[in-house]
């Protein structure tokens, strides 16, 4: 991986650029943008764009990782708060207008980040475990998210339930392939705590902001000390998750309704593919924190 692997408390020293600022910037916005749209991680944009670890750092240990990388954080931070509050009200929008076209372009843009996921996942090497690992961990929330959706549990909307909100958008970003979205879709929590964000509802953020600061504190640390010490089998299990969480967000009703409907998703589908994979092209051109 390009993320570094030096000591928390050794400073990383680097030249200020004005582009550099401004790609961080728009990182950031991605994976705010990634946090709130449905089957897309937070953590996996931070992955893809070699930022996981400072990021991570950063929920474990805030004050030294802003003195390590103040350079990295500070536009990507900002750029995360603007992407996941500017598009929370547009995506209300337009899932509810226009669901399926929506959710189409969200799985193409999952399904072109594979290969860099994959790419990702082999930098430490692969074994059978890493691949056992990640069909485990696909059949298992495969399952899981299946039986939630033939139940069709709902949970009431009150304080305690956007407390749960905010532990699934943080555990988002932990846990790169943890989509948020996925988990609350089933329940009937997703669009009212997305417009909730988009009007700026503090009975709603405050909530979600204990939940989600929680489980920074529970979690952040445990799941630095996996990835360090199992990289490829953690790895591979989110890669499994990812493809899970993906195929039941798939709006398959939709594609037998009419040609019209089928061509406009096959379209759809395919922009958001293309996007992902032009993005992936870009990325790969442009330095990484070391």
């Amino acid at each position: 991986m390009n993320e570094t692997g030096s000591d928390i408390n050794e400073p990383v020293k680097e030249k200020f650029s004005v582009f550099k600022f401004i790609m961080r910037l728009i990182y950031g916005a991605m994976i705010g943008l990634g946090a709130v749209l449905p089957g897309i991680s937070g953590g996996v944009l931070c992955v893809v764009f070699g930022i996981y670890k400072p990021i991570m750092e950063l929920l474990s240990h805030p004050i030294k990782a802003i003195k390590k990388y103040a350079s990295l954080l500070i536009p990507t931070v900002i750029g995360i708060a603007a992407g996941f509050l500017g598009i929370a009200k547009l995506l209300g929008f337009l899932l509810e207008r226009y669901e399926a076209p929506s959710m189409c372009v969200f799985i193409g843009l999952i399904a072109g980040m594979l290969p860099s996921l994959f790419r990702e996942a082999g930098l430490k090497g692969r074994s059978k475990g890493s691949y056992i690992s990640m069909g485990v961990a696909f059949l298992i929330v495969l399952g899981i998210l299946l039986g939630i959706k033939a139940v069709s549990i709902t949970i009431p909307l009150n304080f305690g339930s956007y407390i749960f909100c905010g532990f699934c958008l943080a555990l988002s970003i932990i846990a790169p392939g943890m989509s948020f979205s996925t988990l609350l879709m089933p329940l009937g929590l997703y669009q009212p705590f997305v417009a909730g964000i988009g009007d700026f509802d503090f009975g709603i953020i405050l909530p979600a902001a204990i939940g989600a600061i929680l489980t920074i504190i529970l979690l952040a640390k445990l799941v630095t000390m996996l990835m360090d010490k199992h990289y490829s089998i953690v790895f591979h299990a989110i890669i499994g998750i990812v493809i899970a969480a993906t195929v039941i967000i798939i709006p398959f009703s939709s594609f037998t309704l009419s040609f019209t409907s089928a061509a406009i998703n096959v379209i759809c589908l395919i922009i958001g593919i293309v996007a992902a994979l032009l993005l992936d092209k870009f990325n790969s051109r442009v330095e990484k924190p070391e």
